[in-house]
C-alpha cells in the first residue's frame, strides 16, 4: 500500500491555475474554518473496523468523497462554557490541539456534536463512568436532526437529558491544514473514539449516501481499485491505523502522541496530475511552507 497519492487532472487544473495567477489579479484568500475529523473504531473477528461516510456527490464540500464523521466548528462550540464536561479539561486540550482555550473547548464539542449528528453514536454518560446505550430511539435521532439544523445546542442537549460530555473517549491522532491554492481551506484536528459498549450507529446521516463499518486494508484496497474517493490525509490516516490489531492498541498509540500541524503541498507530475506532498517528502519545499 503505497503513500503517495495524485490529485486527479480536473482539480489539478483548478488548483496549478489558481497557482498561475498573477498577484495583481489574485482574489482574497478563503477564510481558513476550523474543523474536527472524529475516527470512530471498532473491533471486530477480522480487527479494527472504522466508521466511513460516503458524502452526497452535490455536496459543495468533499462531494462523492468517502469520509469520517466530522465538520466545521460552530460559533455554539466555542461559546459552550457551560456544558456539562467530563474527563481532561478544555484548558487540557490546547498544547494537543494546538488551540487557544475557547477553540479547544470548541473542538472537543464539535467533535461530540458531529459524531453524533452523523453517526447516532453519543461521546457522553450520565457520570465520568459510563455511556448513554439508547442513543439508537427514534427519540435520539431527532434530537440529532435538531442538533443539525441548530435549533438547539450540544449544552442544552447534555444538560437535558442529565448527561456529560466525555472529553475522555477522544483522542488526538493528526492536524491538516489544507493547502493555500484550495478554494475550501480548513484546520482540521482527527481523533480517534472507540464506539461505546451499548451504542450502535443509526440511520444514513443527512449528508451521506451512504456508510459502512470497514476494515482500514479494505478501505484502501477500494480506493485504489477506483471504488472510493478520499482526500489524502483521510487514506493516509487508514494507513496508519493498519498498522494495529484492536482498538485498544491504536487508542494507546494517540496517547503522548507529538502531533504537528501538517500544511501539505501540491506538485505537477508532469501528466496533468498534482502530486499530494507532506513534509517528511524530501520534494516538499521548506521555503514555501
Amino acid at each position: 500500500m503505497k503513500r503517495q497519492f495524485e490529485i486527479p487532472a480536473a482539480i489539478a487544473a483548478q488548483a496549478s491555475a489558481a497557482a498561475r495567477r498573477p498577484a495583481a489579479e489574485k482574489v482574497e484568500k478563503p477564510p481558513v474554518k476550523n474543523a474536527v475529523t472524529v475516527i470512530l473504531m471498532r473491533d471486530s473477528d477480522a480487527g479494527i473496523e472504522v466508521y466511513l461516510l460516503r458524502r452526497h456527490g452535490s455536496m459543495k464540500a468533499f462531494g462523492g468523497m468517502t469520509v469520517f464523521p466530522g465538520g466545521t466548528v460552530d460559533p455554539a462550540d466555542v461559546a459552550a462554557v457551560d456544558v456539562p464536561w467530563s474527563g481532561p479539561e478544555p484548558a487540557r486540550w490546547t498544547r494537543p490541539l494546538s488551540a487557544e482555550l475557547p477553540l479547544a473547548r470548541g473542538l472537543i464539542c464539535a467533535a461530540v456534536r458531529e459524531t453524533f449528528e452523523e453517526s447516532g453514536v453519543l461521546l457522553a454518560g450520565p457520570d465520568d463512568h459510563t455511556v448513554v446505550t439508547d442513543t439508537g430511539t427514534a427519540r435520539w435521532r431527532a434530537v440529532a436532526r435538531s442538533l443539525e439544523a441548530h435549533e438547539t445546542s450540544l449544552t442544552d442537549v447534555l444538560a437535558a437529558h442529565g448527561l456529560r460530555l466525555r472529553a475522555d473517549l477522544l483522542r488526538p491522532w493528526s492536524h491538516w491544514l489544507t493547502p493555500e491554492v484550495e478554494i475550501r481551506r480548513f484546520d482540521t484536528r482527527f481523533l480517534l473514539a472507540a464506539l461505546p459498549p451499548g451504542q450502535q450507529t443509526g440511520p444514513v446521516a443527512a449528508e451521506a449516501s451512504d456508510v459502512a463499518w470497514v476494515r482500514p486494508a479494505q478501505a484502501i484496497a477500494e480506493l485504489d481499485a477506483g471504488e472510493r474517493v478520499m482526500v489524502p490525509p483521510t487514506a493516509l490516516t487508514l494507513l496508519d491505523l493498519t498498522e494495529f490489531d484492536t482498538v485498544g492498541q491504536a487508542l494507546a498509540a494517540a496517547d503522548g502522541r507529538e502531533i504537528q500541524r501538517v500544511t501539505p503541498q501540491f506538485q505537477p507530475t508532469g501528466n496533468g496530475t498534482l502530486r499530494f506532498v507532506t513534509p517528511e517528502d524530501p520534494a516538499y519545499r521548506t521555503e514555501t511552507a
